[in-house]
């Protein structure tokens, strides 16, 4: 079991994982509230020859999903780009979140946009690096808050061996139940490829993205612990910064 944190010091993410002593760092490429294109990292020979392993979340503006030309065009071209950037540091993924589209009359729409990403990618040789999709905490119209709406995002992206990211905090204020997590997600997807193991802040189905250090959010860390404990993959953890290592060392102590 690999367990380890997301990057706040971008300059240096070896040592950052290094200090807290992670088997996997999770970090940018870019900034990801821009859409400037990923550029060499000075450390990547460092990130690349470390045995701490690496897995790249994309931008957050990234939507996929969306009906808008002008949103889901440069989402892709995103992806490609923040996914050989990843290839290039020898991560093991690119995150990319699920998305949303405007009404429930757009759903479709946008689970087929989420096809002819992995499709017209795939006339290119496909991605650098596997597309871990990311459940999301909130938004009415979401192409991955509800566990049935994955199940419909996958009958169009599964066979083209996409991945999937479980975040605690997403699915517990999204609506969904942590008891049974990972199995119930798995029955959908067929895997879990990484792990964000994190508290909320806020109560089940508020539908805010607002994580929470163990000790103080709203998700017993039992239930935590176990969801890392099953999952069978990476876990990162993305608590606030000042609470991680505590966060660590109580997984450390509580997952045999």
């Amino acid at each position: 079991m690999r367990i380890g944190a997301h990057v706040r010091q971008d300059s240096d993410p070896i040592g950052f994982g290094e200090r807290l002593g992670a088997e996997v760092i999770q970090m940018f490429v870019v900034d990801p509230q821009s859409w400037d294109k990923p550029q060499p990292h000075p450390q990547a020979e460092q990130i690349k020859a470390s045995p701490i392993d690496v897995v790249v979340h994309s931008s957050y503006q990234i939507n996929v999903a969306s009906t808008n030309n002008r949103l889901r065009m440069p989402s892709r071209n995103a992806v490609a780009l923040q996914a050989q950037a990843a290839a290039d540091l020898g991560a093991f993924g690119l995150v990319v979140h699920g998305g949303h589209v405007r009404s429930d009359a757009e759903r479709e729409a946008g689970i087929v946009n989420w096809g002819k990403l992995f499709s017209r990618q795939q006339d290119k040789g496909g991605f650098a690096v596997p597309i871990l999709v990311e459940n999301t905490a909130g938004g009415n119209h979401a192409m991955a808050r509800h566990f049935d709406s994955i199940a419909r995002l996958w009958d169009e992206i599964g066979d083209y061996g996409a991945g999937f990211c479980l975040d605690t905090c997403h699915a517990w204020a999204g609506g969904e139940e942590l008891i049974g997590v990972v199995e119930r997600i798995r029955a959908i997807t067929g895997r879990i490829d990484l792990v964000h193991l994190n508290s909320s802040r806020d109560d089940f189905d508020s539908g805010a993205d607002r994580h929470a250090n163990f000790a103080d959010g709203t998700i017993d860390p039992q239930l935590l612990a176990e969801v890392c404990r099953t999952a069978d993959a990476p876990v990162v953890l993305e608590t606030p910064a000042d609470g991680v290592a505590d966060d660590l060392a109580y997984l450390r102590e509580h997952v045999g």
